[in-house]
């Protein structure tokens, strides 16, 4: 995993400050209880300038993540849109990593939330594909965690909530200590729901399925570009429940995410899946032509930093 690289600020409840004194009390209550949302944002070089993908769409995600928590944020959807362009720009960086995250502060302790503060920060960074810069190419190795996904009784999995993320890590270590780069994630029911951060797509006879948002998979942003995508190039996409075996069986499979951006499997539980396969390759090349730029019809999701 790469190594965190220092950018000059990060906002903080109306101000970017630096790097180094972004800080909090040991006290703050996110830290002990868990209850917090974030999101995952990329920001990509195009040729008018440094644009973050689909701004718009993360940060109202935020707000429902929020919603869901009963968390009311103390900032309007415009003003973080303005607040993350500002923080990007602030970085001098072409192309980056950005985590808006808003959680409950210092100055309450205990599980009740409700006299809690809450506090907002955006911070960016450098960072490649999070499984690899050749994960479209190669593939990546998969396993069926033994930690299952979320019930939706339990913790909400359609909130991208910073304790629902314990659930994710789990599974991502037990992965990597199995010697694979990645896990696949069941729902309570058996079904497949997701992966530890990324999305599922499986191609079987000429059809490509993703998991239901009731099977636990969080509606993913890169998973709506790339089922837009996909129908825009005539691929039967569909949303549909997938079993273990499903996988097993696949001609294609890949996933999807901000920080995976495309990536492909080349196997789950050391049965081999054709890689890369060919709707994997169109589909992530397109995405990278997409995110920065390069095509008129998607220039929408394109928002400049400045």
């Amino acid at each position: 995993m790469p190594t965190l690289i220092p950018t000059p600020k990060i906002w903080m409840n109306g101000k970017l400050v630096d790097w180094d004194k972004a800080q909090v009390h040991v006290l703050t209550h996110t830290l002990h209880y868990g209850t917090g949302v974030f999101e995952g944002i990329r920001a990509y070089e195009t040729k008018s300038g440094t644009a973050i993908f689909r701004l718009t769409e993360h940060i109202e995600r935020l707000f429902r993540s929020a919603h869901i928590l009963g968390m009311d944020i103390p900032y309007s959807v415009d003003e973080l849109i303005s607040a993350t362009k500002e923080t990007v720009a602030s970085t001098g960086l072409a192309s980056c990593y950005v985590r808006p995250i808003a959680y409950y502060g210092y100055g309450e302790m205990g599980l009740n939330t409700l006299p809690c503060k809450v506090d907002v920060a955006i911070a960016c960074w450098p960072w490649g594909a999070y499984l690899g810069d050749d994960a479209l190419s190669k593939g990546v190795r998969m396993k069926i965690s033994s930690w299952t996904r979320h019930d939706h009784n339990t913790m909400p999995p359609a909130a991208k909530t910073v304790g629902n993320y314990v659930n994710s890590s789990l599974a991502k270590v037990e992965a990597l200590k199995a010697g694979y780069d990645e896990a696949i994630m069941l729902a309570p029911n058996g079904l497949v729901a997701e992966c530890t951060g990324e999305n599922i797509f499986v191609k079987r006879n000429g059809i490509v399925l993703t998991p239901p948002l009731s099977a636990g998979a969080l509606e993913g942003i890169t998973q709506n570009t790339v089922m837009t995508l996909a129908r825009d190039l005539g691929i039967d996409m569909r949303v549909d429940n997938l079993a273990r075996s499903d996988l097993y069986i696949a001609d294609e499979i890949f996933v999807c995410g901000t920080a995976a951006e495309v990536s492909a499997v080349n196997s789950v539980d050391d049965r081999t899946v054709p890689c890369p396969g060919p709707v994997t390759t169109e589909i992530g090349q397109l995405y990278g032509k997409v995110v920065r730029g390069e095509f008129a019809k998607y220039q929408s999701w394109c928002e400049l930093a400045k």
